[in-house]
């Protein structure tokens, strides 16, 4: 396959102009290359703008937020240093709206309900990781999201939720709900009783849209919504 063809249709953008790129990130790929080596979607874009633009020497592309690598879905990243400080500052500013999809383990028993908790992060033999704790514990931090319940399949004991942050804490949608007992599916880090088949299962979390104020555009937003994947166990709700 032509390497042009084939980088553009991974990439494949939801939305790009001069100033900014937004494109769904694969499950189990580093946002940003750390010392394991292993490719980055960072980079993946940088050459998605080279070789579509035929862009000589050094790409600019500015990195303003994060997914988790087993995490997939949206994410914005500036092409611009001018949209780079921008965004950034929206972002600190809580001007971005996201919105994630999470399939998890069990029928909760409330439909739709906002947690709040106090989690801290630290280190143990899984790696880094989020913790609920007191709200007087050293050092921790308030998270709140609020979900809704979409789907359900019995049969499976699975449900499909629709949350909505309103911090943005390291780990926060994965330890919150598996602290009341529906840790997400495929997320052997935070609890998950399902035996899988295989040890590559993804977690099953996904950023499915976003809305944030165009960073050279006066009053313009910006909103991308994604389609689900089509694979296990998303497709159990499609």
């Amino acid at each position: 396959m032509d390497i042009e063809k084939e980088i553009n249709d991974y990439i494949n953008p939801l939305y790009e102009d001069n100033h900014i790129i937004v494109a769904v990130k694969p499950p189990n790929i580093l946002v940003q290359g750390d010392i394991t080596g292993d490719i980055s979607f960072f980079d993946n874009i940088k050459d998605y703008i080279k070789i579509k633009y035929n862009k000589k020497g050094n790409v600019f592309l500015g990195l303003v937020h994060r997914l988790d690598r087993p995490v997939s879905g949206i994410m914005v990243f500036a092409k611009t240093s001018k949209a780079a400080s921008r965004l950034s500052e929206a972002i600190r500013d809580r001007k971005f709206e996201k919105t994630y999809y999470a399939v998890v383990n069990g029928i909760l028993l409330d439909k739709e309900a906002k947690l709040e908790n106090y989690l801290i992060k630290k280190t143990n033999k899984l790696g880094n990781i989020a913790q609920v704790v007191f709200e007087n514990t050293k050092n921790a931090k308030i998270a709140k999201l609020k979900y809704n319940v979409l789907k359900e399949d019995i049969i499976k004991n699975l449900s499909l939720l629709k949350i909505e942050l309103e911090t943005g804490r390291f780990h926060q949608i994965r330890v919150q709900l598996s602290n009341i007992g529906h840790a997400i599916y495929g997320d052997r880090k935070y609890g998950s009783y399902i035996k899988y088949d295989r040890d590559d299962v993804p977690l099953a979390l996904f950023a499915k849209s976003l809305k944030f104020p165009h960073p050279t555009k006066k009053d313009e937003e910006i909103y991308v919504e994604a389609e689900l994947p089509n694979t296990n166990p998303w497709n159990i709700f499609l």
